[in-house]
This record gives structure tokens, C-alpha cells and sequence, in this order.
């Protein structure tokens, strides 16, 4: 075993009596050590019951022969961190996580981990570190937030509070129907409502075999997930025991059963980004173009929260993901998972779906898959647009630019009332490197909602978009601005023309006006001289490549 480097021979002894020092039996040394990464905070909704589920994950491995050990990984709330210069940080908390768990599995020499997560970039943070270390896991998510009720309607996050923003704005809701929103629109703990980031990545987790049957859906109030986490903690004693690694998982075809999930479901737009710094961590040369392949052949089931009228306990009480899976049918590969079972095993075994919230393959919400990538000459390198959340009408669209060089001169135009119909908000130096930290958008998109423009404005970023987020906003454009990308270089009154279907994003300028422009008019200063969001912009890849460290 691994930790047989820590506690075995005689010249480990100062080690073991450190590790007697912590409270161990001496029955103890003879067990897998077992690390479970927990994700805890009293700041993030997803995460503030996993102190229950530590305690259900220690249990299980106790009862199938491993010694645990917690330790700590730093967590990020996205809706809070939403809107302001924290929102810089989210993005690069994902390589944050994945070097805390390589540090302490490989410090600690721990045999095996469970990886305690929830929300947004904490779960792919958490795969990536068990990835490098290749040390046998198990993904525990903490489960989905319940919907909130007002006045016999079911409330989210999204809807109920982002966008509510845009609506008493315009005077749509009163001041007491906008309290009461801000109070019901998130009664529990758990990750919010729809298919947002954080479920999508714990959706994508299950569907590549990182977690147990139905983890991704069970809701995180219900005991349900209590008993998941006891039995995750007993499988992953297993797993050592026969020496299955994570990277026996994340294959390629994994990492495809995975992406036609993502596109059955109208997952978020940020899980391109997640999977190929998976897909780099288990050395996988997953690529835009494989998301473009399998979108173009896989079609949109579920009308999940935004885009759609479904919530997370829908899907759950609708058969899940195994349900998800059964229905793609031969598109699935069949590969083993943490379960112990194969993908089709799992898939055979499903009694019961919901036809009105999976639809079949024959009958599908849409006939290609949520996310597109989009070409041209603002985004030669790629651009993604969360197809299934964009209104019929605005798959093909023509405008004018305003530009903005931040999310907050946007968002102030936005709800100032400067943004009017036909008008294509330019968001830039929000990439990667330029933001630094490429952050999301979904103030200035929801707010765009709530107004009543998404079905005359649209909106491109060099930076990222929420799941909550819906809409023709094209985000990831690359190369970005601080990488003298074109939109580095777009005017106010610039033509953008936006074509969803034919997968293309052009500015209407001629070769000879870009050089001109990209001759004499210098980019930005970076926004960040000191600390880790300078050492991440000078660190940081291409959104087209993940945005993984160099």
C-alpha cells in the first residue's frame, strides 16, 4: 500500500508515533489510509451539511476495514462571489483545489480519497488532484438545493433572484414580492436548483463513473444521500483493494459518455472547460472539435431550469442519470465505474423514467446537443453558446456593438437603460489572463433576462457564463482580449453577426481595417500586478484549451 511509506520498517517509527499522537489503535496501521477531502464551509449553501456526511463517509470506511482521515479544501460560492472582484477568484479556486488534494494525498501517503464536493469548480478542482496522484477515488456530491415556493409558484435562484434584479428594475414586482424572493428563493442547503455548474459537474461525475448511481440527483436534504456516502466510503476501501485507479475511469470514452450527458441535458457552459482540464490531468487529448462531434450527434432531453421548467428533484424522481444514460442508449460506451458495476449494468437495472422530463431519443427537446462552439474572426480559436437556452427567434442574429472593458461598466449601462433593441453587448478583458480569472456573467446576462431584451440583445465575453445563465450570450471567445484576440479591438457601431445554427460569430470588418486597428491601438495594461490572480494570468492557458496552468 501507499501508506506503507509512512508506517512500515523501523525507521518509521518517529511517523508512527505522530500517527499515534492523532488518537489511531495500532489496529489501525494495518488498514488502507484513507483521505476524505472535504469541501466544508459555513459560506457556501452546498456544502454547510457536509459535516453529517463526513461523519456517514468515515463510517463506511471504518466498517469496510480503512482508517480515515479529513482534512480540508478550500470552497467558493459563485453566487456570491457573483458581481464584484471576487468573482475573480472562482475560476483559479479550481487549481487551488486540485494542488491541495496532490499536497496532501501525496504528503500523507493516503492509499485512497473521497472527494466531499458540491459546487462549480470544487468538483472538477477535486478530480483533477486525484487524477496527478492516480490514488484510488470516489466523487461524494453533496446533493441539489430543493425549490423554494411563493404563492403556489416554485422558486430558484436564477430566475427568482439574478433575474428579479431586471425585473423590479423595470417595475414588473413589487418591493414586497421582491423580499419574499430573496428570502424563498433558496429554503435549503444544497447546490442550487437547475442545471447549473455545480449539478451539471456532479451530473457528468456519475455519467463518467466517478460516483455512485443516482449521487448527481439525490437531493441534500433527503438521508438518501446519507446512505450514498456510507456506501462511497465502503467502496472506496474496495478500490484500493483491487488497485482501480482514476485514471483506469477517465478514458477517452469516459470522458464522451460524459460530454453526450452534458448535451442531453443542456448542461452549463463552463463544463467545456472542466472536462478538458480533466481530460489534460488524465493525459486525454479531449478537444473542442470532440465537443462539437458529439453535440452535432446527440440529442437535448431534458428542459432543465433556466432554459427549461424542470428543477433537480424532477429529474431525480424521473430516473436520474442512469435513466439519462438508458435513453442515449448505444451512444453510451459501456466502462467500469467506482460502483463496482458497468455503465450498462447501471443503465439495465433503470425501472422507471419520466417521459415528460427525459424525452427520447426519437422525440427530443432539441435534435442536437446543448452547447455549440462557435467559429469565425472573433473567435478563430472557438467560442461556446449554451444553445438550448437561446430563444428560436435569436439562433441567427445581426447587430451593433457596445463595448465594454469590464463586467461592471456593463452592468451599469445595462441597468442604466442604455442597451436597446438590436444592440450586442461586448464584454472584454474578462478571459483567463485578462480578467484575470475569466468570470462569469450572469448579473449583466440576468439582468438582460429580467428587462425583457434577451430576445433583442445579445451578448459576447472573452469571459465565462453561469449555468443559471440563458439567452444568445457567447462566452469563452479566444484567442481573448489580453492575448490580442479581435474583440481586443472592437468598436461601439461595430456589425457582429451571430448564426447559432451554421456555428459561426463574425465581426463585419475587412482584413485591412483589423490590421489597421491591431497596428495602433495597444491592449491593456494587466489588472493584476501582485499576488495569486497575477501569478495565475501569467500561468493560465486558453479557455480553448480548459485554461489550465502552462
Amino acid at each position: 500500500m501507499r501508506s506503507d511509506r509512512i508506517k512500515k520498517g523501523l525507521e518509521r517509527m518517529p511517523n508512527r508515533a505522530l500517527l499515534y499522537a492523532t488518537g489511531l489503535h495500532a489496529s489501525h496501521m494495518d488498514r488502507p489510509f484513507i483521505g476524505i477531502a472535504s469541501a466544508f464551509t459555513d459560506v457556501v449553501p452546498g456544502h454547510t451539511q457536509m459535516r453529517t456526511l463526513e461523519r456517514y463517509i468515515e463510517r463506511g470506511i471504518e466498517n469496510a476495514g480503512g482508517t480515515p482521515f479529513i482534512f480540508g479544501v478550500p470552497a467558493v460560492c459563485d453566487g456570491i462571489a457573483m458581481g464584484h472582484s471576487g468573482m475573480g477568484f472562482s475560476l483559479p479556486s479550481r487549481e487551488l483545489i486540485a494542488d491541495v488534494v496532490e499536497t496532501v494525498v501525496s504528503a500523507n501517503a493516503f492509499d485512497g480519497i473521497v472527494l466531499l464536493t458540491n459546487c462549480d469548480k470544487i468538483t472538477p478542482g477535486m478530480i483533477m488532484g486525484a487524477l496527478r496522484v492516480n490514488a484510488p477515488a470516489v466523487v461524494v456530491t453533496a446533493g441539489p438545493m430543493m425549490a423554494g415556493h411563493h404563492a403556489k409558484r416554485r422558486l430558484n435562484l436564477i430566475t427568482d433572484t439574478f433575474e428579479a434584479v431586471g425585473k423590479f428594475k423595470k417595475g414588473d414586482i413589487t418591493e414586497e414580492e421582491r423580499q419574499s424572493l430573496e428570502v424563498e428563493a433558496c429554503p435549503t442547503c444544497g447546490s442550487c436548483q437547475g442545471m447549473y455548474t455545480a449539478n451539471t459537474m456532479a451530473c457528468l461525475a456519475e455519467a463518467m463513473g466517478l460516483s455512485l448511481p443516482y449521487c448527481a440527483t439525490t437531493m441534500a436534504v433527503l438521508t438518501a444521500k446519507q446512505r450514498l456516502a456510507y456506501e462511497s466510503g465502503q467502496r472506496v476501501v474496495d478500490l484500493v483493494r483491487k488497485d482501480i485507479k482514476p485514471r483506469d475511469i477517465v478514458t477517452m470514452q469516459a470522458l464522451e459518455n460524459a460530454v453526450r450527458a452534458d448535451m442531453a441535458l443542456g448542461g452549463s457552459s463552463n463544463t467545456v472547460l472542466h472536462l478538458m482540464a480533466i481530460a489534460h490531468e488524465a493525459g486525454v487529448p479531449l478537444t473542442l472539435k470532440d465537443f462539437d462531434r458529439l453535440s452535432h450527434s446527440t440529442p437535448h432531453l431534458c428542459s432543465m431550469n433556466p432554459a427549461g421548467k424542470w428543477y433537480m428533484e424532477d429529474l431525480h424522481h424521473a430516473g436520474g442519470i442512469p435513466a439519462v444514460l438508458r435513453l442515449l442508449g448505444k451512444m453510451i460506451h459501456d466502462l467500469p465505474g467506482v460502483s463496482g458495476r458497468t455503465t450498462h449494468q447501471i443503465m439495465s437495472a433503470v425501472r422507471y423514467y419520466d417521459p415528460e422530463v427525459i424525452k427520447t431519443v426519437d422525440a427530443p427537446e432539441h435534435a442536437e446537443g446543448g452547447i455549440a462552439v462557435l467559429h469565425g474572426n472573433l473567435a478563430p480559436e472557438g467560442a461556446i453558446v449554451k444553445q438550448s437556452a437561446v430563444e428560436p427567434a435569436m439562433m441567427v442574429f445581426s447587430g451593433t456593438a457596445k463595448v465594454f472593458n469590464s463586467e461592471e461598466n456593463a452592468m451599469t449601462a445595462i441597468l442604466g437603460g442604455k442597451i436597446v433593441k438590436g444592440d450586442v453587448v461586448v464584454i472584454r478583458y474578462e478571459g483567463p489572463a485578462g480578467g484575470p480569472g475569466m468570470r462569469e456573467m450572469l448579473s449583466p446576462t440576468a439582468a438582460i433576462v429580467g428587462l425583457g431584451l434577451h430576445k433583442h440583445v445579445a451578448l459576447i465575453t472573452d469571459g465565462r457564463f453561469s449555468g443559471g445563465t440563458r439567452g444568445p450570450c457567447i462566452g469563452h471567445i479566444s484567442p481573448e482580449a489580453a492575448a490580442g484576440g479581435l474583440i481586443a479591438y472592437l468598436k461601439d457601431g461595430d456589425a457582429i453577426e451571430i448564426n447559432i445554427p451554421a456555428k459561426t460569430i463574425q465581426a463585419v470588418l475587412t482584413d485591412e481595417e483589423i490590421a489597421r486597428r491591431q497596428a495602433t491601438e495597444p491592449l491593456l495594461p494587466p489588472k493584476e500586478t501582485k499576488g495569486y490572480l497575477a501569478r495565475y494570468a501569467r500561468q493560465v492557458t486558453s479557455a480553448s484549451t480548459g485554461a489550465v496552468f502552462k
